[in-house]
């Protein structure tokens, strides 16, 4: 294990689990689910298969994961998020489309990249809509910042891309500078990727989102 990690990026909320969603994590967890605990992960195993492997970083409810997935099936994604309900609802998304790509993990995304993930093993990183933190106190608390980006450059195969998508000015004023700032990764253009619910109500309240892409340099 490494040395201990910076401020937590995420706050667990108490949220109501509807019935088919906790159906879905009692029934599809076992074969689909995993916890973050800091133990190294063989992707090739956990998937069943070698194929490239996307990294999704706060899937909210999941509609976004599922699209993605049902897109490229090619691909495998991991969803990492720590709230209940989005990863039951992602789990009954899965099932409904009939995926076998997606697995879904419990825990600090930091964790998961740092302790449990091998340097170059991942084809992309995807950071859709983080916690904000807007308040000036909280901004330490942001996922992206320089330490996290040049993570995730490590673990990301040559030619992998990080998506960072947010609707807070301030963050996506964050974001360019620290993509702008680390040597291993080139801005590209951003792939494509389906608008989620909360996006919506995100245009619909005047903020309107915005998509930045970084690829991995050459090693």
């Amino acid at each position: 294990m490494t040395d201990p990690l910076p401020v937590r990026s995420f706050k667990r909320r108490a949220s109501r689990v509807t019935a088919g969603q906790r159906s879905a994590l009692e029934r599809l967890w076992p074969a689909y689910g995993l916890v973050v605990d800091g133990r190294p992960l063989d992707l090739a195993v956990l998937f069943g298969r070698v194929a490239p492997v996307v990294l999704e970083i706060g899937f909210g409810m999941g509609e976004a994961t599922a699209a993605m997935a049902a897109a490229e099936p090619g691909h495998d994604v991991l969803a990492v998020d720590v709230h209940t309900p989005g990863q039951g609802n992602l789990l009954r998304l899965v099932e409904e489309a009939g995926l076998t790509n997606v697995r879904v993990a419990d825990g600090d995304a930091r964790t998961l990249l740092q302790d449990m993930l091998a340097p170059a093993g991942l084809a992309g990183v995807r950071l859709f809509f983080p916690d904000p933190w807007p308040k000036a106190r909280h901004v330490k608390r942001r996922l992206l910042d320089d330490g996290f980006a040049a993570l995730v450059a490590d673990r990301l195969v040559d030619g992998g891309v990080l998506h960072v998508a947010t609707d807070m000015p301030g963050y996506a004023r964050q974001a360019a500078a620290v993509l702008a700032r680390q040597p291993l990764l080139e801005p590209v253009e951003a792939p494509w990727r389906p608008p989620t619910r909360f996006e919506r109500r995100g245009v619909d309240a005047g903020r309107p989102p915005v998509d930045l892409a970084a690829r991995r340099v050459r090693r």
